[in-house]
């Protein structure tokens, strides 16, 4: 305990001689500072504080500047990196189209010769569908048989259903289809040829519709800016109008519009044609009156007549023929009473134009169109006045068919207006 205590008091005394060497170490180290700052004069401590100042500024400027640097070198390699990967994705969908182009090539070399099996030559008949020649009554509808493409290579009958029925039997239909999808113009182009000739036998219109074609094929006529889609369209949807039942599902998929759209925007006279003879179909369907008038299928047929081509007028005289055959049967059922929608909006200048007109198929279609308009008394007014009624009469006498002439004469004879007419004016029916 007491050699303890006795420690204690010897560390504590080794302390306090610590401290005090310490504290004597201290204040000759202050003076000796002290006389050292002496020296140095105030205006060079002032110049070493500012240039230590702009020497600290410099070098966080550098040190910003050197991160902002590397901050970019980052930014450029991540962008390379970002860019060489977008040129191998570029260079990878490329190989894939090319490699589905090729795939589709060859599934249309393999479609084409199914359909060689049919009797078809398949691209190279497109430009007659629209040859009318057809020599029915004046009092039928005129669906121009002859509207239809001719077999350039005659098969059998039976052979021909049997290599169709195999055809859809085997899907081939739907992969015709899936190729109006494609990105490649001249494939669609190819398709739509491909349809346009099975539409041309009667047997195949209403199943290549069932298969589901309008869809594609109206979308086609929608946003394709391509000529030569349009006119191919437009053939394919004429041969299918040809079906009653593919008329009414044409007209209410919007077919009318669109065909309308195309004929506005297009000078091409084939295409045109093509256009008329849909709205040839189209319009001998006593149901579907008002909704051609009410989505601009008798003004866009007006506006079809710019183009000076016959073809084009043939069709179109066909298409008013048809549209005045319908309105002719509605009167007779009683269930028209107003003047013919082909007198309101405004065709009548143009029948009456091309009644004595030197194509003989235009004045053939514009003679029954007459003929028709004449049969109820709401269209005697316009007629008259447009001049209408005096080339009746002039058709009762000297149309070339001997059924048109009968059939101008009791229709004038039966519409008391025009009779009346023809009395006071001394016009002769007869030569």
């Amino acid at each position: 305990m007491k050699y303890q205590k006795d420690y204690n008091k010897e560390s504590i005394k080794k302390l306090e001689e610590k401290v005090m060497e310490n504290k004597k170490k201290y204040e000759e180290f202050c003076m000796t500072s002290t006389a050292e700052m002496a020296i140095v004069p105030v205006e060079e401590v002032v110049i070493l504080k500012s240039l230590l100042q702009k020497e600290t500024l410099i070098r966080n400027a550098t040190e910003g500047e050197l991160n902002r640097l590397k901050s970019q070198m980052k930014e450029l390699k991540d962008r390379e990196a970002s860019r060489e990967s977008h040129i191998l994705k570029i260079r990878k969908m490329l190989e894939d189209e090319a490699h589905q182009k090729e795939n589709l090539k060859r599934e249309i070399a393999r479609l084409q010769s199914q359909l060689l099996q049919l009797g078809f030559n398949v691209g190279k008949k497109t430009q007659k569908i629209l040859r009318v020649g057809s020599e029915k009554v004046a009092g039928g509808l005129d669906y121009s048989p002859s509207f239809l493409v001719k077999h350039l290579q005659q098969a059998s009958a039976n052979g021909e259903e049997a290599s169709a029925a195999k055809l859809f039997e085997q899907g081939g239909l739907q992969k015709i289809l899936s190729l109006l999808e494609a990105e490649d113009a001249d494939v669609q182009i190819h398709a739509l040829k491909i349809i346009a000739n099975l539409a041309c036998e009667e047997r195949n219109q209403k199943k290549i519709v069932e298969a589901g074609v309008l869809t594609p094929l109206l979308s086609l006529l929608k946003n394709s800016k391509d000529e030569t889609t349009h006119r191919v369209a437009a053939s394919a949807i004429a041969n299918l109008a040809m079906n009653e039942t593919n008329q009414d599902l044409i007209a209410a998929q919007g077919g009318i519009s669109l065909l309308s759209m195309v004929a506005a925007n297009t000078e091409d006279p084939q295409t045109l044609r093509m256009v008329a003879g849909a709205f040839a179909n189209l319009f001998g369907n006593d149901k579907l009156q008002i909704k051609i008038r009410d989505e601009g299928g008798l003004k866009a047929l007006l506006g079809m007549v710019r183009c000076r081509h016959p073809d084009v007028h043939t069709q179109v005289a066909r298409a008013i023929a048809n549209f005045a055959k319908c309105e002719s049967k509605a009167s007779t059922q009683g269930t028209k009473v107003e003047r013919s929608l082909l007198i309101v909006d405004d065709l009548l200048p143009w029948i009456v134009q091309n009644a004595n007109n030197e194509v003989s198929l235009v004045r053939r279609h514009i003679e029954i169109a007459l003929c028709h308009l004449a049969k109820f008394e709401a269209n005697a007014i316009d007629m008259i006045s447009g001049g209408a009624m005096g080339e009746l009469v002039r058709v009762s006498r000297d149309s070339s068919r001997e059924d048109i002439r009968i059939l101008a004469r009791e229709t004038l004879i039966s519409n008391p207006a025009f009779h009346a007419e023809i009395r006071n004016s001394g016009l002769n029916m007869v030569e």
